[in-house]
C-alpha cells in the first residue's frame, strides 16, 4: 500500500513540475478555407520583446497542396516569406512591440480552394538564473533531476505532436488524391459508357438504311 502511494506521489509530482517547470505558451491553432484568388491574414500581439514565436502551417486540400505566405513584423519588415509551400515550422524571436501578421495567399489558383491548418504559438521560456561564485565569476544554475527530466518529457512530447501532425497531413492528402482519383475514373468510366452507347446508336442506324426502301422504288 505505500508504494502504491508513493508511486501515486510521484506521477502527481511529475505532472504538477511538468506544468510548473514548462515554458508559458500562449498557442492558436486554426483550420481555414482560403477561397481562390483569396489573401487571409491573421494577427497576433507581442506585448514583450525578445518572446518566441512558432508558426507551423500545413495544406491539407486543394490543388497542389501549395500556399504562399509571409510573416511581417510591426514595422513592416518580412521575417518569413515562401511561395508555394506544402508546409513549414519555423520558430523566430519577436524582438519588437506590436501586432505581427501571418498573411497566407492564394493567387497562384484559379478555381482551387485549399484548406489550411496551422498553429501560432507565442512562447516566454523561462530564463536560467546566473550567480556568482566567491571569486565573482557568474555561473549558472544548476538543474535538478527532476528540472532535467521534465525538460526531456517536454522534448519527447514536442517531437510526438510533432510527429502526429505530420501524418495527419500525409493522411489528408492521400485521402483528397483517393477521393480526386475516384471521381475522374468516374467521369471517364460515363463518358465511356456514353460513347459505346451513341456508337452503337449510330451502327444500328447506319445499317437500317441500307435495308430500307424508298417509296415508288422496285
Amino acid at each position: 500500500m505505500g508504494l502504491r502511494a508513493s508511486m501515486l506521489t510521484l506521477v502527481v509530482g511529475l505532472f504538477l513540475g511538468l506544468f510548473m517547470f514548462s515554458s508559458v505558451a500562449e498557442a492558436t491553432a486554426l483550420t481555414y478555407k482560403i477561397g481562390a484568388n483569396e489573401k487571409a491574414c491573421f494577427y497576433i500581439m507581442n506585448d514583450k520583446p525578445g518572446k518566441k514565436v512558432g508558426f507551423y502551417f500545413e495544406v491539407q486540400q486543394g490543388g497542389s497542396f501549395d500556399i504562399d505566405y509571409e510573416v511581417t513584423a510591426p514595422n513592416e519588415d518580412s521575417i518569413l516569406k515562401g511561395e508555394q509551400e506544402k508546409q513549414g515550422d519555423y520558430v523566430f524571436t519577436a524582438n519588437y512591440f506590436g501586432e505581427y501578421s501571418f498573411c497566407f495567399s492564394n493567387d497562384m489558383s484559379t478555381f482551387a480552394d485549399k484548406l489550411i491548418d496551422f498553429e501560432i504559438a507565442v512562447e516566454n521560456e523561462a530564463r536560467p538564473q546566473f550567480t556568482k561564485d566567491a571569486d565573482g565569476k557568474v555561473q549558472p544554475e544548476t538543474l535538478t533531476e527532476m528540472e532535467e527530466s521534465l525538460l526531456r518529457i517536454s522534448g519527447f512530447i514536442t517531437n510526438i505532436a510533432r510527429t502526429q501532425k505530420y501524418f495527419r497531413t500525409r493522411e489528408n492528402r492521400n485521402y483528397s488524391t483517393v477521393t480526386s482519383t475516384i471521381s475522374r475514373i468516374f467521369w471517364f468510366a460515363s463518358l465511356e459508357s456514353l460513347a459505346i452507347i451513341s456508337m452503337a446508336c449510330f451502327q444500328v442506324f447506319v445499317i437500317k438504311s441500307f435495308f430500307s426502301t424508298k417509296r415508288g422504288g422496285v
